[in-house]
């Protein structure tokens, strides 16, 4: 499904967030300093903030237009934001945080069930436990296990591996390796790791200072030694 990020601008503290960028790989990795303007990203497409200007369409469907005063509200645009702090809710069991926004429709399809959503990220047997009292590993899974289960038409990631330490990072990489494979939802996937994005990611585009600077394959940016290379990548769309 392709993403279109048209006319992008969105004035931050120190720069401008400048997109102009037509997205249709599964897996697209927005790579880049801290501060570089990639969260701001996501909350634009998710409707979470309103740009100075912006044609944000997924599909054959207008999301922000602000030349003709479109504006989704985020609730409706089937798009599902898994932040960096995964806005869990702590009150609830891992079993009512899934059920929060799982539609009963969604039961009809064999990928979006709730058993197979389980099954697939192996949480059943958390389901009545309190939030409080998983790991940080596990509070991962069942975000998104959360977040799939609204059945979303794209999922946003924001670094979600980032507060683990490298042991907890080996253990829930293949489960996003699974996400991947086993629903053909498009994913943009924010991320500081080489590795991350070697494992998962089909592009990457490299934000700095609010702008687009490099997109393309990892292996062409990245090659064998996991480091960006100083050739500019031309953009592929």
């Amino acid at each position: 499904m392709k993403l279109r990020l048209k006319n992008i601008s969105l004035s931050l503290a120190d720069f401008t967030l400048q997109v102009d960028e037509e997205l249709n790989r599964r897996v697209t990795a927005i790579f880049g300093p801290s501060g570089a303007g990639k969260t701001s990203l996501l909350d634009l497409i998710a409707g979470l903030r309103r740009p100075g200007s912006a044609l944000i369409e997924l599909g054959v469907s207008t999301l922000t237009d602000t030349t003709r005063g479109v504006d989704v509200p985020a609730l409706i645009r089937q798009i599902v934001y898994v932040p960096l702090d995964l806005a869990l809710f702590p009150h609830l069991s891992v079993r009512r945080n899934l059920l929060y926004g799982h539609k009963a429709e969604a039961e009809n399809s064999p990928l979006f069930r709730v058993a197979n959503v389980v099954r697939i990220l192996e949480i059943e047997p958390l389901l009545d436990r309190s939030i409080a009292n998983l790991s940080g590993g596990e509070k991962q899974r069942v975000a998104l296990a959360r977040a799939l289960l609204s059945s979303p038409r794209l999922l946003l990631l924001d670094e979600p591996l980032s507060s683990l330490d490298a042991k907890l990072k080996s253990q829930i990489l293949p489960f996003l390796e699974r996400v991947r494979s086993e629903f053909p939802l498009p994913i943009l996937y924010v991320t500081h790791s080489t590795e991350e994005v070697a494992a998962l990611c089909d592009e990457v585009m490299m934000l700095e200072r609010g702008r687009i600077v490099r997109r393309g394959a990892p292996e062409e940016l990245f090659g064998s030694n996991g480091h960006a290379g100083q050739s500019p990548v031309s953009n592929p769309s």
